[in-house]
C-alpha cells in the first residue's frame, strides 16, 4: 500500500489492535501513547514507538487519533500542532460530539492542515479482525486520501462534511445502546416466565428480532461475560453526546433518555464492564430474577 508515514495516537482498548493492523499491513507507523509502555509493546508488530508526541507526528503525512473523549482529542491536537507539517491530514477515530469535531477541524485548518472525523463501530473484535464500520466526515478529496489507509481497518463510508462522521456514530450508538437494553429485557423475561433464555434467543435469531446485538451481546448475557468489548462508561458518554446532538437539532428522543438514565445507574460500580452489563442493572430492578446461574465475569477478574 502506497501511503505516507502515519502517526497513531492512543494505544488503548481499541487503538492497540487498530495500530497493529496498520503496522502489519506494511505501513510506516509511529505509535504514541501517554503511557509509553503501551506504545513500546507495538514494536514487535513493526511500529516505531515514540516517547514524545512531537516526535510521533513530526514528518507524518497522516495522523490518526483514537482517544478517550473530545477534551482529550483537543488537548492532544493543541500539543501536536507546533510539530505538524503543512497539509497534514488528521483523522480522528475517537467518539466525540459533532461540535467538537468542527472545532478540531478549525484548529487544524488555521495551521494549514486538514481533518476527517472517522469514528468506528465493531468493538475490539472488529478492530482485531479489520472489520470495523468506519463513518467518515470530511471533504471528498480528504476522504479519498484517507480511504486506502482506513481500508486496513474496515469499511469506510463518507457520510458528509466534517462532523457528519460523529453524527453517524451517535446514530449507531443510539441503536446499539437501546437494543442491548431490549435484548436484556427479553432474556430476563424469558428466564422469569419459565422459558429457556438460550433457546428463546436461538428461536428468534432468524426473525425480525435478529440482530448483531442479539448475536454478540445476547450471548455475552447468557454467559454472563462482561469483560469488554465496549465499556459502560463509554456507552454512557455516547448516550450523553446523543442527547446533546438531539438538543442541538431540536428533537426529543424519549427512548434514548431512558437508556441513558439506565446506564447512569451502573456506571458508578461497573464503569469498565462491557455495555452488556445493562443486564445487571435490569436485574437490580428485579430482585431475585437473574439470567442463568453462571458467575459474572467482570474486568479485572478474567480467568
Amino acid at each position: 500500500m502506497n501511503a505516507p508515514r502515519l502517526a497513531f495516537l492512543g494505544i488503548g482498548l481499541m487503538g492497540r489492535p487498530m495500530a497493529i493492523r496498520l503496522a502489519e499491513a506494511g505501513l510506516a507507523l509511529n505509535a504514541w501513547n501517554r503511557t509509553h509502555e503501551k506504545a513500546e509493546a507495538l514494536r514487535a508488530s513493526g511500529a516505531r514507538p515514540c516517547a514524545g508526541l512531537p516526535d510521533a507526528v513530526r514528518g507524518a503525512g497522516i495522523v490518526i487519533s483514537m482517544l478517550q473523549d473530545g477534551p482529550t482529542v483537543g488537548a492532544v491536537i493543541d500539543a501536536a500542532l507546533p510539530a505538524l507539517q503543512p497539509d497534514t491530514l488528521w483523522i480522528d477515530m475517537s467518539s466525540t460530539r459533532q461540535d467538537e469535531a468542527l472545532d478540531f477541524a478549525a484548529r487544524l485548518h488555521a495551521r494549514g492542515c486538514r481533518f476527517v472525523d472517522a469514528p468506528v463501530s465493531g468493538g475490539v473484535l472488529g478492530a482485531e479482525a479489520g472489520t470495523l464500520a468506519i463513518m467518515a466526515g470530511g471533504a471528498p478529496e480528504d476522504f479519498a486520501q484517507a480511504e486506502p489507509v482506513l481500508r486496513a481497518l474496515g469499511t469506510p463510508v463518507r457520510v458528509g462534511p466534517v462532523g457528519s462522521g460523529q453524527v453517524a456514530k451517535l446514530c449507531n450508538q443510539l441503536i446499539v445502546g437501546a437494543t442491548i437494553n431490549v435484548v436484556a429485557e427479553a432474556l430476563l423475561l424469558a428466564q422469569a416466565a419459565g422459558a429457556d433464555p438460550a433457546a428463546v434467543r436461538e428461536a428468534i435469531r432468524g426473525g425480525f428480532a435478529g440482530s448483531r446485538v442479539l448475536e454478540v451481546h445476547g450471548q455475552r448475557m447468557l454467559e454472563r461475560n462482561f469483560v469488554p468489548g465496549g465499556q459502560v462508561k463509554t456507552q454512557l458518554k455516547d448516550q450523553r453526546n446523543i442527547l446533546a446532538a438531539a438538543e442541538g437539532a431540536g428533537v426529543t428522543l424519549p427512548v434514548t433518555e431512558l437508556v441513558t438514565r439506565h446506564y447512569a445507574t451502573i456506571v458508578g460500580d461497573l464503569p469498565q464492564a462491557d455495555h452488556a452489563a445493562a443486564l445487571i442493572g435490569l436485574e437490580r430492578l428485579n430482585p431475585g430474577k437473574r439470567v442463568g446461574d453462571a458467575p459474572d465475569r467482570l474486568p479485572g477478574a478474567e480467568t
